[in-house]
């Protein structure tokens, strides 16, 4: 069953992208893409690995610039901001890494109050105890609080690592890959707690995955990436309802290999 989409403010776009252009070297990587997304909003990046699903991300979010095009993140220009005020743009936005990217000597509360202490200093104890006991709730992982990441399982890990973004509040979510190394049960797990977040936490996401039931799970929108720009838009059903021997075979590699 397809997600509804009356969540969705179509009115306000949180990231404009125009005519992106980025090379390295003799590679080609984007070829002028263009996209939009929309407030509240699941957005799947479908695409095989290296065709520049997550040179797309670090884009987004200022780690590199576009060599021609425009980036627009929550009304501003990312190639034009200072390093302040790129800083202040990237504590608006989440990254849940591929790796859930933990710190393997410190405890779970320790991962979720690093961000707190870092760029909230104001807060007191017990604000910082009540926000790292929510956010964990979220995730369904509030009787790992005092575990190490090395105790945990790769979805836990990903849970952990995803509440740790959560905890700043952020406007926009960006997942790279995150169900790659996971069980199928693990999988659906975590695509729940993505559309989980969406609902609870009011956020517009970019999900960069090349797992097509991720993206029919979790998506409301699916742009697919081929050869350097964006080819196919729209639901599921409609991105694959084609004769381009690149979606078929993308498809039949998903769901019949």
């Amino acid at each position: 069953m397809e997600k509804k989409l009356s969540h969705i403010n179509y009115q306000n776009s949180v990231i404009n992208i125009k005519s992106l252009y980025k090379s390295f070297g003799d590679l080609h990587v984007l070829k002028g893409v263009d996209l939009q997304l929309f407030e509240g909003e699941n957005l799947v990046v479908l695409g095989r690995s290296g065709t520049g699903k997550s040179v797309l991300i670090k884009v987004i979010s200022g780690l590199l610039y576009p060599d021609e095009g425009s980036v627009n993140v929550l009304g501003k220009d990312v190639d034009e901001l200072d390093e302040k005020q790129l800083m202040a743009l990237r504590l608006r936005i989440g990254f849940s890494f591929q790796n859930s990217a933990l710190y393997d000597s410190m405890t779970v509360r320790e991962n979720l109050e690093f961000p707190l202490v870092r760029n909230k200093r104001s807060l007191t104890r017990v604000e910082i105890d009540k926000e790292v006991e929510q956010v964990l709730a979220s995730v369904g992982l509030s009787q790992a609080i005092n575990q190490m990441p090395s105790e945990l399982s790769g979805g836990q890990r990903k849970r952990i690592g995803i509440a740790r973004t959560l905890i700043l509040r952020p406007d926009i979510m960006l997942y790279d890959e995150p169900t790659a190394g996971l069980d199928p049960i693990t999988c659906t797990e975590i695509n729940n707690l993505i559309n989980d977040v969406q609902e609870e936490y009011k956020t517009s996401s970019i999900i960069i995955t090349h797992d097509l039931t991720c993206a029919k799970e979790v998506g409301d929108r699916i742009v697919m990436l081929l050869d350097g720009k964006f080819e196919r838009q729209g639901r599921f059903n409609d991105i694959f309802d084609s004769e381009d021997d690149r979606v078929k075979a993308f498809y039949d590699y998903n769901f019949i290999a």
